[in-house]
């Protein structure tokens, strides 16, 4: 490691953990050059800096395994969009009303599209009507609205989030 070391004393901790308290830096560099280990900062920003004696390269392994495992854990949230027309048959809503439980229930956002295309405009309340029935038929889910139903352009969009 190039990294000095620019404090005149460090908090030191010994390679098994024991505790040796404030002590100077080139004393603490000679006691991990004797182990054959490295001076390694873990807090700089602690006065006077903390600093252990550990095998670097075994170190940079073990929080690159960390990170690794940290980033397997976690659950990237998408926002899953189902599209609609106000004029849908009977069956397919229920096959998209059954899409937006699976995509809730993988911790997933939905967002409900009901499309209008030119003249259909001037029925946006049916749309609004679709977009509230989505609502009534997923109100006993764990579902929570987001965005209420809403006119965007020529769509109505409706937002839901998994119940937190």
């Amino acid at each position: 490691m190039n990294e000095r070391i620019r404090s005149k004393e460090v908090r030191l901790i010994g390679e098994n953990g024991e505790n040796h308290g404030v002590v100077s830096t080139s004393k603490a560099l000679n006691m991990a050059d004797d182990a054959g280990l490295d001076l390694v900062l873990i807090n700089p920003n602690q006065e006077p800096p903390v600093a252990k004696i550990l095998d670097y390269g075994k170190y940079k392994y073990e929080m690159a395994k960390r990170a690794k495992e940290a980033k397997k854990k976690q659950h990237v949230v998408d926002v899953k969009e189902v599209k609609v027309r106000y004029k849908i048959d009977v069956h397919d809503y229920e096959v998209r009303l059954k899409s937006v439980r699976k995509f809730i229930g993988q911790g997933n956002k939905v967002k409900i599209v009901v499309m209008l295309r030119g003249r259909e405009m001037q029925h946006s309340n049916l749309a609004f009507d679709l977009a509230n029935r989505f609502l009534k038929d997923l109100e006993n889910d764990p579902i929570q609205v987001e965005k209420k139903p809403i006119l965007e352009g020529r769509n109505v969009t409706l937002y839901l989030a998994p119940q937190s």
